[in-house]
């Protein structure tokens, strides 16, 4: 897509896939809110049904950076109706993008993909109102950060001064025109969990949720430099891939026990590329031959952090169709429910709804019926508990009413969120 989101480098890894990867006006009435929040009569289905809510250069929402505060909220609630008249109950809404924030932080500044300038106060605040306005429709708002991503591009300068990445410059690494934190230092480790805590702190979220960024997504040709890192931190690994993927492990279970500490009742998740790794690079693999493997490549151990039970819950990215050679959905569910049985770990199916009614995507795409087989297909799997479609803007436009067919086919009677 035009735009850059996450799912650019999920993208750049489906091509390397290969055979051997002012104040807010008031809102308009809300739509009744369908039964199963508290106080209310508890549904008999029991099934995530999700949105991702992406704000990374304004790819869902807002529209545009710089409109009015009422303008922005106008379009965001319009995003929860639209996920509500779906049949869906849970909306995962990006509040951390690139090192910022959608809410007054008291770390970070305001993001520049609602006024246009980093750090400029918005008038209003998006992610207070998104659980309040979330919560009256009988929706769950789950907090989407991204930990180590800084900017989208490689010039320090362009951040405003006060910006952490600034004070420290230490902790930054420019790789693949892209600014980072550094995941090996342990201060870069403790400020980011400080800056997610933030808002759990204040706000009454439901989940807390990471994407598929840890370490970045290779770029041919370049090296994370993280060598002084490695030499100051890395004795007693074998491997700097290993001390890599223990300096992520750490991550996820710091943020696990802090989320739970300062919100006990909020579950704390992650979505990350659909492939832990090949068969061929490893017989627990899956029957894939991904060009990225997120345990080689993203040194995130994902099929670890669910049998040891240390997330509450995961939603791989299983952006293919059915059929797809090198990466099948009808292979990669079922192995990832393999993965998720008998842990305490639940297993939702991230969808790519985006994909669907796409010219630029193969033939399977462009049929309206996908993605309800994809969901057919789960339904023979009792450890999938759930889907998560990429993304609202994508729910709102349904170019080809795949998203229509699925509620259709699979979303006739509510359901409450899984606890």
């Amino acid at each position: 897509m035009g735009r850059v989101s996450r799912r650019t480098f999920a993208v750049a890894a489906l091509s390397a896939l290969t055979l051997a990867p002012a104040p807010a006006a008031p809102a308009a009435p809300a739509p009744p809110a369908p039964q199963g929040r508290p106080g209310r009569r508890r549904r008999a289905v029991t099934q995530m049904r999700g949105m991702w809510l992406a704000t990374v250069s304004n790819r869902d929402w807002p529209t545009r950076a710089g409109l009015q505060a009422s303008e922005q909220r106008a379009e965001l609630i319009e995003h929860l109706d639209t996920a509500v008249r779906h049949g869906l109950n849970t909306v995962i809404f990006q509040v951390r993008p690139t090192a910022d924030a959608l809410w007054p932080s008291a770390y970070e500044p305001w993001s520049q993909y609602l006024s246009g300038s980093q750090g400029r106060d918005p008038g209003w605040d998006p992610l207070g109102t998104a659980v309040r306005e979330a919560h009256a429709r009988g929706l769950e708002l789950h907090a989407w950060f991204n930990p180590y991503r800084v900017a989208l591009h490689d010039d320090p300068s362009r951040l405003v001064p006060a910006h952490p990445a600034r004070r420290n410059p230490g902790w930054v690494v420019p790789y693949g025109g892209k600014l980072y934190y550094d995941p090996g230092l342990p201060e870069v480790r403790a400020f980011v969990q400080d800056a997610m805590i933030d808002a759990v702190e204040k706000y009454a979220v439901d989940g807390v949720h990471f994407d598929d960024y840890f370490y970045p997504y290779p770029v041919a040709g370049q090296a994370f430099d993280d060598d002084g890192t490695y030499r100051a931190h890395g004795g007693g690994f074998a491997t700097r891939a290993a001390w890599r993927r223990d300096n992520i492990d750490r991550l996820v279970r710091e943020t696990a026990a802090r989320v739970k500490k300062a919100r006990p009742t909020a579950r704390f998740g992650v979505s990350p590329f659909g492939v832990w790794r090949n068969a061929s690079t490893d017989e627990r693999g899956s029957r894939t031959s991904a060009g990225v493997q997120t345990y080689d490549d993203l040194y995130a151990d994902t099929r670890t952090w669910v049998r040891e039970g240390w997330i509450d819950y995961i939603v791989p990215q299983l952006y293919w169709n059915i059929g797809l050679p090198a990466a099948d959905y009808a292979k990669l569910l079922p192995w990832w429910a393999e993965v998720a049985r008998g842990s305490r770990t639940q297993l939702y199916v991230g969808e790519a709804l985006y994909k669907a009614g796409d010219p630029a995507q193969p033939a399977a795409w462009q049929d309206r019926e996908e993605l309800s087989r994809h969901l057919a297909l789960a339904a023979d799997h009792p450890e999938v508990r759930g889907h998560v479609f990429f993304a609202a803007k994508d729910v709102k436009d349904d170019r080809i009413g795949a998203m229509a067919r699925v509620a259709a086919d699979h979303y006739r009677q509510p359901a409450d969120t899984p606890r």
